[in-house]
């Protein structure tokens, strides 16, 4: 007979290496009868109850629990021996996860014990249960009839205390069966599951003492395995079966729990929704007489979601939004099919009217197809965890969590990861990072394959071979949990009564369960996500108003601005959401938008596939091809994409119109062409060519446009979705178009740390003639911000100063006022925080020139303040004499001879990444032919002409094979530097003149090295 009792799974995180994928083939192989799991939480206990399920083995619900008695602590498996233990099981796991310690009371046992069985593991752990009889006798007591004593043999071995725990059943009357605890499947996986218990607990192996050799012997077990080991003692195995099949627990989905919204007695939900609907209604059309057709649908879909028992999911929706709204938090307009409702709309839920812009509700809740809605809200990202918590407050914390999400061992990770348990260096751990391929997703087998260098680096040492063999094995193993970045659950039910639960943050909970699972068990899943753009957004309103003391309303700004059509014509779209691709601005270049309708329909078709018609509708925008219809009645639905079919509501409301569906219909026929089975396919097309054919229509044309749905189902994007995100596009291109400094402003502060990203924007500001004020001790702060139309540096933004100096800086000015010299900005700081790791890099970046002296006698007098500082003012408690400082009187400073152009622009550079200062090139350059500088040569092809203005930074000179003078040139602009190759002809032509210093114009090509873009020169000339 073959039954495991005592199966922990990968999913208990490190604990244990054995894979569902793995242990079902391997039970069946066993023709195992049962099996349990029992990891330390309740993680990964739906896949392996419907997997063992479906493979016809009976699946049984435990979990290894560490028991608190009086003065002990004693392992323990618990076991729900049917659904009221299984509820009690989801309590027992939620309680000892919310403990620090993950300990189980005694006396919370006791609470939940109807409906347990437990088995104690009575020669683990040293058998020190054995040692404490009377915790054994206080569990008979709460178990009679529901306790078993597990005995193992491992590998067959008995334990010396064996005959004393025969003694010990005898005497107490409790059965005995056989365990054994399984940690990975085979005797070969010992090795790989050390090194997991290793990673989990970060000791390397090296560093492991008196190491348990026991770990070598809990692999799986085979049947024969099983009756070898007890081959005495068959009653014990017995025993296992039948403890095991009493073990009934039955987790079928019993649908949905709905949450409920709070109403004042009398009230129903659906009487409110439609109340709250209509006045929302009246107030989004500004009538009190809202026209036919919007009432029309309004009631159609409040029917809808009534009948299916939505109202209250609604309310709980439209409750938080409008608390977003009163605290000011912005919301984004609206994401996925939910923009497609007018009820969400009515609740301000959304802001996209879905009448305006052809949207279907039956797209987003189809009542031919009973599935949850999923309204997902975009908050800033900074201030979602609010609407969270108010969320949490509202319905209780017993009722609302997070969810978790699990990490996984990716092909680097567990490289490194085993690595470091092997104790290689960090240099080989970067080296075995830099050999593996940087491609999503990409295995170690498939590493392996296709880079030749990790090949024959592993090949060369047999510890190498086995750190790869190790990592091969782990791979893919859950590591780590986290909580999910946006999923909330919401429970009419205490959460424990459905999911197991664990501590979370802020107070709220996280699921021990993952998405997926949590809906599975019918459980309202939210998506709270925090939208970076919009917390951009929200930074620009507010700068808007602190600059020009305008407020603006995103949902009032004209949709046919013209600047903001103008930039969008020109693809200017750096920093915009959605369409700062370079691929993008080539489609806004050639579509040329003039409508809104234009953005959302390039965000439709900018994917792979349907990019192919983008030069289509732009040719038919223009007038320079004809716009084809597939039939004259569907010039209504089509016209606006020019005949071709973008959105997925398209296709429905073509089978709508052509063939008689409704629209619930009419997206069943959607979904199933774009899966594309054949015989859904067959199915489906007679069924839209008889509608076709009744409501008069010949069978060619419904063949015809039958045909066109199908080659469009894989494109077709939900137009409720596009509508909803090219609002936000277009919101931050009207931002960009109208009030320039304050966009670029707060884009510079988000690109803050990816020098590249900054420096692009503010080449992009300064070619719109907005100026980049140098950064300034009293005038910046930690964020760019609009001084008169320009743009001020920020202190952040400066390499090597800490946010913590920052906060004391700004701290201290904000008290006193401006700092009159070097020397008062020192005490003000105290001798704690004037030091020069971080007073040295605001002054190279000329931060201290506020206070009118050169750089070079500013860094020659950091050592004197400092000193002043330590004497005056030692630390920020410690005010000795500031009050009296005139006693002392100020030190002088130092003054030294001004700093040359060239250092100085060399020291911006360094801590501030390129040239803030204008730099002498720039005064040149539109005096001379050049069409391009050192930023754009980076987007030239190979031997692209250039001629570019620099000045020589360096010169490297060396001989050819036949002895002539050549050299490399290091040539430098406002935008950074270029190596320049001159060749003898051009070397010899300018060898009276070049040096470092000076001026020059050159002409020649590109050549790449390295990636790296270098010129070819061909004509050099001295513009000094």
């Amino acid at each position: 007979m073959s039954i495991y009792p005592q199966v922990r799974t990968s999913a208990d995180l490190l604990k244990s290496t054995i894979r569902m994928e793995e242990l079902i083939p391997f039970l069946i192989e066993q023709k195992a009868e049962a099996c349990a799991i029992v990891n330390t939480k309740l993680y990964g206990l739906l896949p392996f109850y419907h997997g063992l399920k479906n493979a016809g083995i009976h699946p049984v619900i435990g979990l290894t629990a560490r028991v608190q008695f009086d003065h002990i602590v004693l392992p323990l498996l618990i076991y729900a021996q049917n659904n009221d233990g299984y509820k009690n099981l989801l309590k027992i796991s939620s309680s000892i996860a919310i403990r620090d310690d993950e300990l189980l009371p005694i006396q919370w046992l006791k609470g939940y014990s109807n409906g347990i069985a437990v088995v104690i593991p009575i020669i683990s752990d040293d058998a020190k249960w054995v040692e404490h009889p009377s915790s054994i006798e206080l569990l008979q007591k709460l178990f009679k009839g529901r306790i078993w004593l597990g005995i193992s043999r491992l590998e067959g071995e008995k334990s010396p205390f064996e005959n004393e725990v025969i003694h010990l059943s005898e005497k107490l009357q409790i059965p005995i069966m056989a365990i054994h605890e399984c940690l990975y499947l085979n005797r070969e996986d010992a090795f790989s599951y050390r090194v997991a218990r290793s990673i989990e607990m970060g000791v390397k192996l090296s560093e492991q003492v008196q190491i348990n050799e026991n770990y070598k012997r809990h692999y799986t077990p085979t049947k024969h395995d099983w009756l070898h080991w007890f081959n005495d003692r068959e009653e014990w195995l017995q025993e296992s079966r039948n403890m095991l099949l009493s073990c009934q627990v039955d987790i079928a989905q019993k649908g949905h729990i709905l949450p409920k919204f709070p109403l004042q007695q009398g009230q129903s939900a659906e009487q409110v929704l439609r109340m709250l609907a209509l006045k929302g209604l009246k107030e989004r059309l500004k009538t009190n007489a809202p026209n036919e057709i919007y009432i029309h649908r309004l009631n159609h879909e409040l029917e809808i979601i009534c009948s299916m028992g939505f109202a209250d999911y609604f309310l709980i929706v439209a409750d938080f939004m409008n608390f977003a709204r009163g605290q000011q938090i912005l919301t984004g307009p609206g994401r996925g099919s939910s923009a497609g409702s007018l009820v969400a709309y009515c609740l301000y839920i959304t802001q996209v009217d879905p009448i305006r812009y052809g949207l279907l509700f039956e797209r987003f809740l189809n009542p031919e197809r009973v599935t949850m809605p999923d309204i997902d809200i975009d908050f800033v990202d900074t201030r979602r965890q609010e609407v969270i918590q108010y969320v949490a407050k509202k319905y209780g914390e017993k009722h609302v969590a997070q969810i978790i999400t699990f990490g996984s061992l990716s092909a680097k990770a567990v490289a490194r990861d085993v690595a470091r348990m092997f104790n290689f260096e960090s240099d080989t751990l970067e080296m075995i990072s830099r050999l593996i391929p940087n491609k999503l997703g990409i295995t170690l087998k498939e590493a392996y394959h296709t880079s030749e260098p990790l090949r024959r680096w592993i090949e060369e040492e047999s510890i190498r071979k086995r750190w790869f063999e190790t990592a091969l094995k782990l791979e893919g193993l859950p590591r780590n949990a986290s909580t999910h970045a946006a999923g909330v659950v919401l429970s009419p039910v205490p959460l424990v009564e459905v999911v197991p639960i664990e501590k979370g943050h802020d107070g709220i909970f996280i699921t021990q369960w993952p998405m997926q699972e949590v809906e599975q068990v019918g459980l309202l899943k939210m998506d709270f996500l925090g939208l970076r753009n919009l917390t951009m957004i929200e930074q620009i309103q507010k700068m808007i108003y602190y600059a020009r003391n305008e407020k603006i309303d995103l949902n009032e700004i004209p949709l046919d601005d013209h600047k903001t059509f103008e930039l969008l014509q020109k693809g200017d779209t750096a920093g915009i959401f959605q369409l700062e691709s370079e691929g993008m601005k080539s489609a806004l270049r050639e579509i040329v938008p003039t409508q809104f309708s234009d953005i959302v329909a390039v965000n439709a078709l900018y994917r792979p596939g349907p990019m192919q018609f983008i030069p289509i509708y732009a040719a038919r925008k223009k007038g320079v091809q004809s716009v084809e219809m597939p039939h004259p009645d569907l010039e209504p639905i089509l016209k606006e994409t020019y005949g071709i079919i973008v959105y997925q509501e398209q296709i429905m409301q073509i089978a709508n119109i052509l063939a008689g569906f409704s629209l619930g219909q009419a997206d069943l026929l959607r979904r199933a062409v774009s899966k594309k089975k054949r015989e859904v396919l067959e199915e489906q097309r007679i069924a839209f060519v008889n509608g076709a054919i009744h409501k008069g229509y010949s069978k060619e044309v419904a063949e015809s446009v039958y045909q066109q749905i199908v080659r469009f189902a894989d494109y077709g994007f939900a137009k409720s979705h596009a509508v909803a995100y090219s609002m936000i596009s277009y919101q931050m291109a009207y931002l960009k178009a109208n009030y320039p400094a304050e966009f670029y402003a707060v884009m510079m502060t988000f690109a803050t740390g990816n020098q590249e990203k900054l420096f692009s924007l503010i080449m992009e500001a300064r070619s719109k003639g907005i100026s980049i004020l140098r950064p300034s001790l009293h005038q910046s702060n930690r964020v760019f911000s609009v001084e008169n139309g320009n743009i001020r540096y920020s202190l952040s933004a400066i390499k090597g100063v800490s946010q913590t100096f920052l906060q004391k800086l700004i701290s201290a000015r904000k008290e006193q006022g401006n700092f009159h010299d070097i020397f008062d900005l020192a005490v003000s700081l105290s001798g704690n925080y004037f030091a020069r790791k971080w007073i040295e890099p605001l002054i190279k970046a000329g931060a201290l020139d506020d206070f009118g002296k050169d750089r070079a006698t500013l860094l020659a007098t950091i050592e004197a303040a400092e000193k002043h500082a330590k004497i005056v003012r030692p630390t920020e408690e410690e005010d000795l004499f500031t009050s009296q400082t005139s006693l002392f009187g100020k030190p002088k400073y130092m003054e030294a001879a001004p700093i040359p152009n060239k250092m100085k622009l060399e020291f911006e550079k360094e801590v501030i990444g390129f040239y803030l200062s204008e730099h002498p090139v720039t005064n040149i350059r539109h005096k001379l032919h050049v069409n391009t500088n050192s930023f754009l040569l980076n987007g030239l092809p190979q031997n692209a002409l250039v001629k570019l203005v620099g000045i020589v930074e360096s010169i490297r000179q060396i001989r050819t094979k036949k002895g002539e003078l050549m050299a490399f040139v290091q040539i430098q602009d406002e935008y950074g530097s270029v190596s320049a190759t001159l060749f003898p002809k051009q070397y010899n032509e300018c060898l009276g003149w070049i040096k470092e210093e000076v001026l020059i114009y050159l002409e020649g090509n590109v050549e790449y090295r390295y990636n790296q873009p270098q010129i070819k020169v061909k004509m050099i000339r001295n513009v000094q």
